[in-house]
């Protein structure tokens, strides 16, 4: 293999949600590329039929894209299916038998143990010697050195170094010539003349046998670059079945792709300057592989959080409008249709803007514009209603019947009030805001009047009133 072109390759397996360790890869991977002008290339490696699905496939393509990675930049190619290939594998397969790399291997699991005496013992070479062709049920066996060891130069660990002699002649090709993941993945990398594989570092047990292919087929093994695994805040490392691992489970909950990009970016890296919030050219443009810390990265979900919220912050009122359009409307609204007010939401949506964490919290903070009712909060009222709250909410009432509707005088109403009841500001207008809003946290109390309007406010406030009577 020639080439003075950096080219990478993602090869994600279609058999669930796109976990956000993946994207992590990718993104680095989708960096090295660009930095050096190379192809980032993307291939599907979809030979397991069983757990395999279309729909999973176009996640794939739907979480890169939403992340930034996509045909639409000259540094992306593919995407490339590895089950296209199988016929190469196997020719690949039966070029190593024929060069004495490989040799077939009838025995069983049991035959092994009984000769090695073992169970915990690996492959004894029995078959090494025994020139035996391929016949169905017979595996092919690849001869591993049996002497020195094989180095490893990954630019996140050095160079851990592997004894041969506790590598066992590894199984490349099953009894029925259906090569095996291990094979396969060096074939379609070295035709698709990768130079780097950077990749989680589960992958590292596997890379010394096949970088004994690599070298068994005459080319040069390529850069290595195992990436930290990640961790949930117990150490455990993330886990599907326990933890959120989705990248689209975040995006759905209303993360900004901008922030997962970044966050995703800071998992095992940081720039020097500690300057964690970027955008992703700068983030790209300091970024070095050869930085990447070798220990866990730990997925803290508040610090993501706290990374979204300043995203959010930081966008133009009218796109962080556009970005809410989905929890505006069903299924995530639980207002009617019709009840929805655009020109309403425009009102307080920089209110807002500077109180959710994520896209998906804009409805709870603003149902109680668009609903009939508002959807009251049991432990808010418990706090809230107490002895003083009837008679102040009926004092409050009174003044508001007549008061300016505008925000100052609102404010002054309802501090005026809480002064005879020898209550702050605060304790004053909590009773209001859980009768008009349901909650005692939420936009700011006496713009959300103004926005509600008379009518309704006071409308809500006799529920309240007959509610406590």
């Amino acid at each position: 293999m020639i080439t003075s072109e950096i080219r990478v390759r993602f090869a994600p397996s279609p058999t669930g949600m796109f976990h956000v360790g993946g994207a992590r890869s990718a993104l680095y991977n989708w960096v090295i590329a660009r930095q050096g002008g190379g192809r980032f290339v993307l291939r599907i490696e979809d030979t397991d039929a069983e757990r395999n699905r279309p729909e999973w496939t176009d996640g794939i393509l739907q979480a890169l894209a939403a992340i930034g990675i996509d045909e639409r930049d000259p540094a992306f190619e593919g995407p490339y299916f590895q089950s296209h290939n199988a016929d190469r594998h196997r020719e690949v397969a039966q070029r190593l038998f024929t060069e004495g790399a490989a040799y077939y291997c009838d025995c069983t699991r049991e035959q092994t143990v009984e000769r090695t005496g073992s169970e915990q013992r690996g492959y004894d070479g029995h078959c090494s010697d025994r020139a035996l062709a391929f016949e169905p049920g017979r595996a092919l066996r690849f001869r591993t050195p049996r002497e020195g060891v094989t180095t490893v130069v990954d630019l996140v660990r050095g160079e851990p170094a592997f004894p041969n002699e506790a590598m066992e002649d590894f199984v490349i090709a099953r009894g029925d010539g259906s090569p095996l993941f291990v094979l396969a993945n060096v074939v379609d990398d070295v035709d698709q003349r990768v130079t780097h594989v950077v990749r989680g570092e589960e992958h590292l047990s596997n890379t010394p046998k096949q970088q004994l292919l690599w070298e068994a087929l005459g080319v040069t093994p390529p850069v290595w670059g195992h990436l930290p695994v990640i961790v949930n805040e117990k150490r455990q490392k993330l886990s599907k079945r326990r933890d959120k691992v989705a990248l689209e489970s975040y995006l759905a909950e209303g993360y900004l792709p901008e922030a997962m990009i970044n966050y995703l970016m800071l998992l095992g890296w940081g720039p020097k300057d500690d300057v964690e919030i970027r955008p992703f050219a700068e983030l790209a443009e300091l970024f070095r592989l050869e930085e990447v810390n070798s220990s866990s990265a730990f997925f803290d979900v508040k610090k993501l959080s706290a990374i979204n919220a300043e995203y959010i912050r930081a966008l133009p009122v009218e796109e962080f409008v556009r970005a809410c359009e989905p929890w505006l409307k069903a299924p995530a609204a639980p207002w009617a249709e019709e009840a929805f007010d655009p020109a309403v939401f425009a009102e307080v949506a920089e209110l807002a803007q500077t109180r959710i964490t994520v896209l998906g919290d804009i409805t709870k903070n603003i149902d109680f514009l668009f609903l009939e009712e508002p959807e009251t909060d049991g432990t808010a009222w418990a706090k809230t209603m107490g002895e003083t709250a009837a008679p102040l909410l009926a004092d409050v009432r009174k003044r508001l019947v007549e008061t300016a509707w505008e925000t100052e005088a609102l404010k002054e109403a309802v501090t005026e009030v809480g002064t005879a009841y020898g209550l702050k500001l605060g304790k004053a207008q909590a009773p209001v805001r859980v009768a008009v809003t349901g909650r005692t946290v939420g936009l700011p109390l006496f713009e959300s009047l103004q926005v509600l309007g008379r009518e309704r406010v006071l409308a809500r406030i006799d529920a309240a009133l007959a509610k406590l009577a």
